[in-house]
């Protein structure tokens, strides 16, 4: 009986898990608006079945933890055919790629759904970032992915914890980032958008300076160039030209590098506010 005991443990706290993370039923709507308000598309799906048992069985052994349970529970219903071969070929190849490109899946939704309504912009941003960075065949299977998860209500603040707890700072930073970027792809980061992306800050452990740097990136204000640089108006040149070099360590591409060249990529778009904040404060000053 011994040696099954690990089997049995695990059966029950994925069982566990998904009463926790799904209250879904069986049949669901989707409904994708557009900018202007019209709904465009909505879909009535079933849910159930034996693969998103297994695959939140497997969510558990190989994630852990509640974003274990729900990427699990996805691929079991969407992909339940899928090796551990196939999983790390489409989540990536380490732990810290499938960490992050799980995690990026499901706060990717939170935001999402936050104002609502699940935007044409921000569902045609999220395909373009996924076809940039992984390809035609990863990006599609993402897609899928996102859609089931958005169809699903889970606890923010325990996975925003795990984040926090699993993932390194700068891959934190960079996924904050994201998901502003998906805030503002219909052009505007509304109120509630913004508060959903700080909850999720908070969870991940996010100091609230960092949060603010990001935020002005996509959120201009009068003195945004110097929230980018996490400094007052009132600082002298040598404060600036010392923050500027803070901030341009600690959002360095190549901390993600880790994570594939893909999410490097995408960090350069953060060095590239800072160094435009930081010549647009010496051009307002006159610093050489």
């Amino acid at each position: 009986m011994e040696e099954y005991t690990p089997y049995l443990i695990y059966i029950a706290i994925a069982i566990v898990g998904l009463v926790l993370v799904f209250r879904a039923a069986r049949k669901r709507k989707e409904t994708i608006v557009d900018d202007d308000g019209t709904t465009r598309t909505t879909v009535t799906r079933s849910g159930g079945g034996m693969g998103k048992w297994v695959g939140a069985g497997l969510g558990f052994i190989f994630g852990g933890g509640i974003i274990g349970a729900i990427i699990g529970y996805v691929i079991g219903n969407l992909f339940s055919g899928w090796t551990e071969t196939e999983i790390k070929e489409n989540m990536g190849d380490t732990a810290p790629k499938r960490d992050f490109n799980v995690s990026l899946l499901v706060l990717s939704a939170a935001v999402m759904k936050a104002d609502g309504t699940v935007k044409r912009s921000e569902l045609d941003y999220v395909k373009r970032f996924f076809l940039q960075n992984f390809g035609q065949q990863r990006a599609e299977n993402y897609i899928k992915m996102l859609r089931e998860i958005l169809n699903q209500d889970y606890n923010l603040y325990d996975v925003g914890r795990q984040v926090g707890q699993y993932m390194d700072y700068s891959s934190r930073l960079q996924l904050l980032h994201y998901l502003f970027g998906i805030a503002n792809a219909d052009g505007l980061v509304s109120d509630a958008e913004v508060n959903v992306i700080e909850s999720v800050a908070g969870y991940m452990g996010i100091t609230n300076s960092d949060f603010e740097s990001i935020k002005a990136m996509f959120v201009a204000s009068v003195d945004s160039a110097y929230t980018i640089l996490e400094i007052e108006p009132t600082a002298s040149d040598e404060e600036v030209k010392r923050a500027y070099r803070d901030m341009a360590k600690k959002y360095h591409p190549d901390l993600v590098s880790h994570l594939g060249d893909e999410v490097r990529e995408a960090a350069e778009k953060k060095l590239q506010e800072v160094n435009a904040a930081y010549e647009q404060i010496k051009k307002q000053r006159g610093m050489a």
